[in-house]
């Protein structure tokens, strides 16, 4: 970096304002980290202290799970009693619609214990209000399928709020720089390892012209 100063963010994210290069450089070898270069267009450059290696192997592994949602999103599974009272049907379908505004398809299983399962029609009404709750982000696939104890029903999102998961999930792979404990470098950014000295070369004097005379020792 050729900077005499930047803008320096600390590893937990804080604003630690302009210093010189020299002792942004120095903090980030105290703490035993990288000093990155995350705006080099902004005047002053903005650097923050990091752990380098941890923040690309962290930033590779949410691509991934980005790209997987992108792909079609996980199976979330919800589990119900047939009896289940007012306060966990509502937990459970908060947690349902989020899946589903995600973007994932949600399978709701309704779990018999002894001769409860004599009693589908109770689970049928339960399916019936909890598809009713959602119906603003996902729709039933098929109708309840029995299978053993239990009554299952696949939610999946509807096709707009699919899309806009995946808008998102585009936009984030895409997202620029922030500036924050998230902030993700948007190019290829400087890294100062915390081991590399800060030393600075003292510049040359300069040539003298032609003809002179050097000057005598004193």
């Amino acid at each position: 970096m050729r900077a005499r100063e930047v803008r320096l963010i600390g590893q937990e994210g804080e604003q630690l304002g302009v210093v010189a290069f020299r002792d942004a450089l120095r903090l980030a070898q105290e703490a035993g980290l990288d000093l990155v270069e995350v705006a080099p267009t902004a005047k002053p450059p903005v650097c923050r202290i990091m752990d380098y290696g941890r923040f690309k192997y962290e930033q590779a592994k949410r691509d991934r799970d980005a790209r997987k949602k992108q792909r079609g999103g996980d199976v979330k599974e919800v589990k119900l009693r047939p009896n289940i009272d007012d306060h966990d049907f509502d937990f459970k379908s908060r947690n349902a619609y989020r899946f589903l505004k995600e973007g994932n398809k949600v399978k709701m299983t309704i779990m018999f214990r002894g001769r409860e399962i004599v009693h589908q029609d109770l689970a049928r009404n339960l399916v019936a209000r909890f598809a009713e709750t959602v119906a603003e982000v996902g729709e039933m696939e098929r109708l309840p399928k029995v299978e053993g104890r239990n009554m299952i029903v696949y939610i999946a999102p509807k096709a707009e709020v699919r899309a806009e998961a995946r808008a998102q999930v585009a936009r984030l792979i895409a997202g620029g720089p922030e500036v924050g404990p998230a902030a993700a470098p948007a190019v290829q950014p400087a890294i100062v390892p915390a081991v590399q000295p800060a030393v600075a070369s003292a510049a040359p004097p300069p040539a003298a012209p032609p003809g002179a005379e050097p000057p005598e020792d004193k």
